[in-house]
């Protein structure tokens, strides 16, 4: 899933967010708080709310009637449009699938502090337990544990990072990849359907996709206004599956007209997002869109989320369909294992790993360290 680097990645003292509210629940290290511009704000979030995120009847798409499909079509071409964020109610997966994956992810994180660190999260890697995207000594640090595995292609797992316990996790992990897997090339179906194209044509393009699942788990926080649980970034999948936990606290925000808009999970739904692949595919048509977590004074949070993605063997550039004397050509062709080698071995900043396809930032961005 992630490259090994090249040389030693230095990121100094990491302190394990679940050990520091157990045993020092008002210290927040310095290495957490955030400069005032980065801070969560406490202000009421104005318009847009959380409602207008869109919601997208999945069996609509999948089986019903013409005008219902029409219909459905069109409300998925407005949310990949103006909000690159959707929820999907009635996906297809079993809600118990949801309920058990939920279960051995919130299980793994309770246990013991030893027990996890047997699947170290390398430095300057994404696989593991520990925290992603930490590339340097005096970097800001996330209030959050992760834990994530790459899972198809085989070849990109990591068995010994595969924990034995809880019980049934990798089992569980297996089952519910695989029916997110199907959801996904359905909706990129149905994506290429509302631009005009075949509906099989990103399933061609991708090969053989990869697919990565990421538990992040946010302890409560006695200083919510000084932290974040996961920095503002757009994701470098084509599309991403968020599964949210149970009356958790609402920590997932998304940046919609300048304004960091909190969503609100439906129950039983699944948050979808558009990633920077598919916005170099549509030639920006369909945007990836900033998004970031906060953490909660006394309530935690558990998100489940898969990442979906083409192929590291192919090369990626905006859709010819999509291109003609009118509009130009905003991204250039490159290897799409080579951008998420420059994804992951960036730390996370907004959107600026995306830079890297884009043709007016080419040249500067060939000067930038890989």
């Amino acid at each position: 899933m992630a490259p090994i680097p090249i040389s030693p990645v230095k990121v100094g003292h990491i302190d394990d967010v679940q050990e520091l509210r157990k045993t020092k629940p008002t210290i927040i290290p310095e290495r957490f708080v955030r400069d005032k511009t980065e801070r969560p704000t406490t202000v009421a979030t104005a318009i847009p709310s959380s409602s207008d995120i869109p919601t997208i009847n999945f069996s609509k798409l999948s089986s019903g009637n013409t005008d219902e499909l029409r219909t459905e079509i069109s409300h998925l071409t407005t949310a990949c449009k103006d909000w690159g964020f959707f929820q999907v109610v009635n996906h297809g997966i079993d809600l118990s699938l949801l309920e058990s994956i939920q279960k051995v992810a919130q299980d793994f994180f309770m246990l013991p502090l030893a027990e996890k660190q047997k699947y170290p999260m390398a430095p300057g890697t994404v696989q593991g337990y520990g925290q992603a995207f930490v590339l340097s000594e005096d970097q800001k640090l996330d209030w959050c544990n992760m834990f994530a595995l790459g899972v198809e292609p085989k070849f990109i797992r990591n068995p010994i990072l595969w924990p034995t316990k809880p019980e049934k996790f990798s089992e569980t992990v297996e089952v519910y990849s695989k029916e997110v897997r199907k959801l996904c090339q359905n909706l990129l179906k149905y994506i290429a359907m509302s631009l005009g194209l075949q509906g099989d044509i990103f399933e061609k393009m991708f090969g053989e996709a990869v697919q990565a699942i990421r538990m992040n788990y946010y302890p409560p926080c006695s200083r919510p206004d000084l932290v974040l649980g996961l920095s503002p970034h757009s994701d470098g999948s084509a599309l991403t599956v968020l599964q949210q936990g149970k009356d958790n606290s609402v920590g997932l925000q998304i940046l919609k007209d300048d304004r960091w808009v909190p969503v609100q999970p439906i129950p039983n739904a699944l948050v979808i997002n558009i990633g920077d692949t598919i916005e170099v595919l549509t030639n920006g048509i369909y945007k990836s869109v900033e998004h970031r977590a906060v953490t909660h004074k006394v309530k935690d949070r558990l998100s489940i989320v898969t990442f979906y993605a083409p192929s590291y063997e192919v090369e990626l550039g905006p859709v010819q369909e999509l291109l003609d004397e009118n509009t130009p050509c905003k991204y250039r062709r490159y290897n799409h294992g080579e951008y998420s080698k420059h994804y992951v071995t960036n730390k996370l900043q907004g959107k600026k790993t995306l830079e890297f396809a884009k043709i007016q930032s080419r040249s500067s961005n060939q000067e930038e360290p890989m």
